[in-house]
């Protein structure tokens, strides 16, 4: 693939924003550091898609919500048709947090014997505010999208949240499935102590009046996390796309993402390194404020070449205006700055 010119700006033709096949996967992740233009890589992605003639649903959980601000429509819980073969929906995490919790109680009320309900929907309420309480309600979501929409499009596009959470939400099918494996186990003893009861009473009952209706959410669950990691580590059909600035802390904060990912076999994709500078214009000479950002971005794109290299590296202009609008969005375009095909 060719490399950058000496300037450090992109060599090459200019192209789509996804650039190769490799990058073009059922699904797709777009994460990286708050500010760095996720959102609109993601939504020019979704475009991309649905202008090939796949039918594309872009997913924003980024509760900053810029996906309608930037298509200039409302969006919601539901997917809304954007253009031709593309539709957006955005995923309230707090509100996701809150539905579960609801869900969960409503199953105990079935379940739980009425002098335990109101303790033990108090620890729920307890659970709802506790660490890491909506990355398992959004995780619930995000599985449920996949095993529902993912057979209605042939494209899915995920814009993130910046990527803290985003590791945090990915981490979540080993964890969750190790859980809840335990909490299904203790379940089990407690359904084998009450049978052993059962038959020392010498009930006749049959055990399928004895069904455990928390036993069976515990395994569906479990079962849709798992389905959920094989999607995440399959690299035939999941990629990771990682949205950089040419800027210190961005890079380093995508470094140490790419290493994360790498411990949970969550593969990456690409690498967009946005808003470079445009090359110098004729006269303009070597010195005064933007020759020393030129100077300095250079520096940036050859550590990011070095070290995030392994991946098609593609690299986006800085826009004249903000890309809002879905014609604005369609003129960004792509170029090669080195990395693998």
């Amino acid at each position: 693939m060719a490399r950058a010119d000496g300037d450090g700006a992109p060599a090459g033709g200019r192209f789509p924003l996804l650039l190769t096949a490799s990058i073009d996967r059922p699904i797709l992740f777009f994460g990286g550091k708050g500010g760095v233009g996720k959102t609109t890589m993601a939504t020019r992605a979704a475009l991309e898609l649905a202008d090939a003639g796949h039918k594309t649903l872009l997913v924003s959980t980024d509760p900053a919500h810029s996906t309608s601000d930037i298509l200039q429509c409302d969006l919601g819980p539901k997917p809304r048709p954007v253009v031709a073969d593309c539709w957006a929906m955005e995923i309230d995490p707090e509100q996701e947090a809150d539905d579960y919790i609801a869900a969960v109680k409503e199953r105990i009320r079935e379940a739980a014997p009425p002098r335990l309900l109101t303790e033990v929907e108090r620890q729920v309420d307890i659970a709802r505010v506790s660490p890491g309480a909506v990355e398992a309600a959004l995780f619930d979501r995000f599985t449920r999208i996949l095993e529902e929409e993912g057979a209605e499009y042939d494209r899915i596009v995920f814009d993130t949240a910046p990527t803290g959470q985003t590791l945090r939400l990915l981490s979540l099918p080993e964890l969750m499935t190790a859980w809840m494996s335990g909490l299904i186990k203790r379940r089990q003893k407690v359904g084998a102590l009450a049978k052993m009861w059962r038959n020392v009473a010498g009930s006749e009952t049959d055990d399928r009046e004895h069904e455990d209706p928390i036993l069976n959410a515990l395994e569906e669950r479990r079962g849709r996390f798992h389905r959920a990691r094989q999607i995440l580590i399959d690299s035939d059909r999941t990629g990771f796309v990682f949205v950089v600035i040419p800027e210190r802390l961005p890079i380093w904060e995508t470094e140490t993402a790419v290493a994360a990912l790498a411990k949970h076999d969550v593969p990456v994709a690409a690498v967009i390194v946005n808003q470079i500078l445009p090359k110098a214009e004729a006269g303009e000479g070597t010195e005064g404020f933007l020759a020393g950002r030129r100077e300095r971005e250079s520096t940036y794109l050859a550590r990011i070449r070095e070290n995030l290299g392994d991946w098609p590296l593609l690299g986006v202009r800085l826009q004249e205006s903000d890309p809002v609008g879905v014609d604005a969005l369609r003129r960004i375009r792509a170029e090669v700055l080195g990395g693998t095909e």
